[in-house]
């Protein structure tokens, strides 16, 4: 297919989003880019949340893990649905979010959710929370934003002989452009857009290729079983995928990188009251394990059409001796993320790719412009205090914020630049592992305040203990094999960083003063 017909496809998206902006940014100021003036339909917040929490990387890397092998072995069995686990833990973290956190929230009428360590334990823990936040988004939405900007520039734009380096300088300028007045105000109406196109995309593309292999949705759940393309749970123990280890490791990155995520919560506190967000959760809930499904099920889809016109499975040794499954299709190894573009951009009709490349980038923008206004927003509130600045004017205290909003475009350069040096076939399971390290702490800090009454020294004892508890967790992690029997450490990861904040805490906690 033309790249030039599918990047004029793209620019003509980026104008839309650029028209949605300027409508929704006029009369803007600080508040409305911080919370949308508490004025966010809760409808809109919770279909345009779906696109932020799935990203560019359920679109792309979810559905590559269908036909992945778990393991090097030669019986090694198939992924399958197995990250379905994954989803359902999900689902009881945003239970928890619900009833748990957001009445929290409401009821200290925060702007930046960790006021709430503030007003708990005092300024060093609400720098602190604040802090991992911003280490957490940055690295989670970058690693996102990377691996659309690979597909991108793999399946377009080394075509038309422009660097990676450009791709990406250009996305962000674009993010950049509709979100630096507007903020939340603007994307929660942006992402709402984004989120149908995405939505519409997923769907179009399950029915063409049911249809063009003439499957019902019988006969393919059915074929996909044939294949071992069905399996969600897994039973073993000693495994890193264990299906207990999974549903509650995905359970608790649910409330860390929703529940105390500023950019996922920023959204729901712009709803006018605590009963409409509530809804948008529960709402928000429900649509994201039933889209998750769906994109296992094209993962599904996409492997049959692969192994269907004469794509094979070759165990490959690597020069260093290590061995690793590979399909390979018209010559080149498409399992992991590749599969999706390859098949959508090169094999499918040019209607079919126009649509892949709209949801793909409509799957891109929620995440990073969310993160954008989120870590701006933090920034600025948490560790600026620019709220609290009484000799600041409005006009001010407005350049500060577009001179953050600036910065954070040039961090997220640098982090995708690092990604690609990195590389991943699946970045899916990069994200979930950094999430462990990065938002252990947040969930130490949090859960110390919400479960216990004990008071915390304005100390920087509790910054180097949010430190060393990711340490102490990776040091754990790389030897559990060797020292617990085989036993393997997944995204369990996450509640073991947070348990050893915790307990780290508690010991340079003191009783509550008793009242009278």
């Amino acid at each position: 297919m033309s790249p030039v017909l599918l990047f004029s496809f793209v620019i003509g998206y980026f104008v839309l989003l650029l028209i949605v902006a300027w409508y929704t940014s006029r009369n803007s100021n600080n508040e409305s880019f911080f919370i949308g003036n508490k004025s966010s339909n809760w409808m809109l917040v919770a279909f345009g949340m779906i696109g932020t929490s799935l990203s560019g990387v359920t679109f792309v890397s979810v559905p590559g893990t269908v036909g992945d092998l778990a393991g090097a072995a030669a019986n090694a069995p198939h992924k399958g649905f197995a990250y379905f686990q994954v989803v359902l833990g999900y689902l009881l973290g945003y239970i928890v979010i619900a009833f748990v956190l957001l009445p929290l929230y409401y009821r200290m009428n925060l702007t930046s959710i960790y006021n709430y360590l503030k007003n708990r334990f005092g300024n060093i823990s609400y720098k602190t929370g604040a802090l991992f936040f911003i280490i957490s988004r940055t690295v989670g939405a970058t690693a996102r934003l990377y691996l659309v900007i690979f597909v991108l520039q793999e399946f377009i734009l080394d075509k038309l002989g422009v660097p990676f380096i450009v791709t990406a300088a250009v996305i962000l300028l674009m993010i950049l452009l509709y979100t630096f007045e507007g903020g939340v105000k603007t994307i929660v109406y942006t992402d709402t857009l984004q989120t149908t196109f995405m939505l519409v995309g997923l769907v179009v593309c399950i029915i063409y290729i049911m249809s063009n292999m003439h499957l019902s949705l019988g006969g393919t759940l059915q074929a996909l079983s044939e294949k071992g393309f069905t399996r969600i749970f897994n039973t073993d123990f000693n495994n890193k995928n264990y299906f207990v280890k999974q549903i509650v490791g995905g359970m608790f990155i649910a409330i860390a990188m929703t529940g105390l995520d500023q950019e996922m919560m920023q959204k729901n506190i712009s709803v006018r009251n605590l009963k409409d967000s509530q809804k948008n959760m529960m709402t928000f809930t429900m649509i994201v394990v039933i889209v998750n499904f769906l994109f296992l099920l094209l993962g599904g889809l996409l492997y049959l059409y692969a192994l269907n016109h004469g794509g094979e499975y070759q165990l490959v040794t690597n020069a260093d001796g290590t061995s690793k499954w590979q399909l390979i299709f018209s010559g080149e190894n498409i399992i992991g993320d590749k599969i999706f573009p390859q098949i959508a951009l090169n094999y499918l009709p040019k209607a079919i790719g126009i649509i892949f490349i709209i949801g793909m980038i409509s799957a891109l923008f929620p995440s990073a412009d969310g993160a954008l206004t989120a870590l701006t927003s933090s920034f600025c509130i948490d560790l600026l205090g620019l709220k609290r600045r009484d000799d600041l004017t409005e006009k001010q205290k407005k350049s500060i914020r577009l001179t953050v909003h600036l910065c954070f475009t040039l961090i997220f350069m640098v982090c995708v630049l690092i990604f690609k040096w990195i590389g991943s076939r699946s970045i899916i399971d990069k994200i979930l592992d950094l999430a462990g390290y990065t938002y252990g702490p947040l969930l130490g800090l949090f859960a110390f305040g919400i479960l216990t009454k004990r008071k915390l020294p304005e100390s920087y004892l509790i910054l180097i203990i949010c430190l060393v508890a990711p340490l102490l967790s990776y040091f754990l992690s790389v030897n559990a094999t060797k020292w617990f029997g085989g036993f393997q450490i997944g995204i369990e990861l996450l509640l073991i960083n947070g348990i050893l904040t915790f307990l780290g805490l508690l010991l340079i906690s003191k009783p509550a003063p008793e009242t009278i």
